[in-house]
């Protein structure tokens, strides 16, 4: 009895505090919200990208410019490339910016367009933590640049405070903001499914994805700096100067970033730079090679993260979307878990008479294994429901993995097409965490030459000597290559399998 009632008193105690620690954080990030501000206006001929961009749009009114990027190299060099050539601004929103070579190499270029004199408003989810805080503190010191964190925790310091605060605030917390958008000038934007860092952009030695960006100019863009602007000024949104007592100190990131760029490993990618044709000649004044009358930036609303506005959710577009095709729908997902309504969606189009075709990572390929559990679960159903499931081959041996996620080689790409007309590029994965937790974004749009590129790059990726087919045999599933059929997830260790199998026993699906 005496035991029953310390747990009572510990629980209620447990629950004043978090009930105080949500509120002191409410109360807090009202008081610190920073000053309103909005994407600067377009000129005819300010900037280079203004005079790059301006004769385009009067060859195309009311279009949009579209390239796709395929290439790890080509997406990096076209980033430092808006970066170099921005006059007036560049608004910079990403779930993730990692503290490594191309990471810094970045930082460095937005850090000298703000010594031109380029306005500077980078937008970071707070999914890392205090891991970049002192560099990014300094840079926000710089008077044309100004730093903001989605979401973020309120204790910056790992230790007891912190934890209580990811326990109390865990439904919140949970809540994250996975776009990617690179917009320069108000003129150029990149999106897709790229962060930064070296294995999106293929400087890691040891693993780089596959992923997809679209190159976007003309009528879209307005709706792109104006979600953009949603975000900013939410108020899920902090200045990080509110966040910590110590002042960055920018003389120090700039003397840092200066050195790490002529060190020995950043000068070999850098001098790849002007080497990579297909961005010299998009740039050389042609521009995209697509330009399309139907296309449309799509967003969650930041109010996501409060479990807000859900008529406006992605998934509101894109599930019509999908279920529209009567002829063929080609996926690529990473992270695929279509849940029972979801599996049995495709397999209904499928008796319709639609072609429907899934590529995702295999066990082997995957870099978060407790993803495929959980996707493993539907499997089956897809596959006896006639739905074309295909699974990436990993390109080396792996090494060990955590529930957590690894550092493997893997797809990263977030597409689809459907019926050869219409696409979607962007950051939203197929699985419970984008469809409700996480906000997401891309662009759709209607071209049959734009989505034949991806479909080109969707069967490029299934054939034999790059992906498993999997299939049925008998009862038992089997994964099918150019040299043998396997009865057994191929080339996954041990600990991998168990992972995968312990996500599909728990109920964690509709975190993942």
């Amino acid at each position: 009895m005496a035991l029953l009632l310390f747990l009572i008193v510990v629980a209620a105690a447990f629950a004043l505090a978090a009930v105080r620690v949500v509120y002191a954080h409410g109360v807090f990030a009202r008081a610190v919200r920073g000053l309103e501000s909005h994407a600067l206006p377009v000129a005819e001929a300010d900037t280079s990208l203004d005079r790059f961009v301006a004769p385009l749009l009067r060859a195309h009114p009311g279009d949009t410019g579209i390239e796709l990027i395929d290439g790890n190299l080509e997406a990096f060099a076209f980033r430092v490339r808006m970066a170099r050539r921005a006059g007036r601004s560049l608004d910079l929103q990403y779930y993730i910016w990692e503290d490594d070579l191309t990471g810094r190499l970045m930082l460095h270029e937005v850090l000298e367009a703000a010594d031109r004199g380029v306005r500077v408003r980078l937008l970071l989810d707070d999914v890392y933590g205090q891991a970049r805080d002192l560099v990014l503190l300094g840079l926000d010191t710089h008077p044309n640049i100004e730093v903001r964190l989605f979401n973020p925790i309120r204790a910056r310091r790992r230790g007891l405070r912190r934890g209580f605060e990811l326990l109390a605030r865990a439904t919140r917390a949970n809540r994250r903001m996975h776009n990617k958008a690179w917009i320069a000038d108000g003129r150029v934007a990149v999106v897709g499914g790229r962060n930064i860092g070296d294995k999106y952009f293929g400087a890691n030695k040891a693993s780089n994805f596959r992923d997809l960006d679209a190159i976007v100019v003309g009528a879209v863009l307005a709706e792109a700096t104006a979600r953009f602007d949603s975000y900013w000024n939410s108020p899920a949104v902090i200045p990080i100067a509110a966040l910590r007592r110590r002042k960055g100190k920018l003389r120090k990131v700039r003397r840092s970033l200066a050195r790490f760029r002529q060190r020995a490993p950043a000068r070999p990618y850098l001098g790849r730079l002007g080497e990579d044709e297909s961005v010299q000649a998009l740039l050389a004044g042609s521009g995209p090679r697509h330009w399309v009358r139907e296309a449309k930036f799509v967003s969650d609303p930041p109010e996501k993260c409060d479990g807000q506005r859900e008529d406006q959710w992605l998934r509101a577009l894109v599930g019509p979307l999908l279920l529209s095709a009567t002829q063929r729908l080609q996926i690529l997902s990473p992270y695929f878990i279509p849940g029972p309504g979801g599996a049995n969606a495709l397999r209904e189009m499928v008796q319709r008479g639609v072609a429907v075709a899934v590529l995702t990572n295999s066990l082997a390929a995957t870099d978060v294994a407790a993803v495929h559990g959980a996707y493993a679960r539907y499997r089956r159903r897809l596959v006896q429901g006639g739905v074309q499931l295909y699974e990436l081959k990993p390109y080396r041996r792996r090494r060990r993995v955590s529930i957590f996620g690894s550092s493997a080689a893997s797809l990263h790409t977030k597409a689809f097409t459907v019926d050869g007309h219409t696409g979607f590029v962007g950051s939203m994965n197929f699985d419970p965490r984008s469809i409700s937790l996480n906000t997401e974004m891309g662009i759709v749009f209607s071209s049959p030459a734009l989505v034949a590129e991806i479909d080109a790059l969707f069967a490029a990726e299934i054939a034999p000597e790059r992906s498993y087919r999997v299939s049925m045999d008998g009862r038992r599933l089997v994964w099918e290559d150019n040299i043998s059929t396997r009865h057994m997830e191929p080339t996954a260790g041990t600990w991998r399998r168990t992972v995968a199998i312990a996500a599909r026993l728990l109920p964690i699906e509709a975190q993942l």
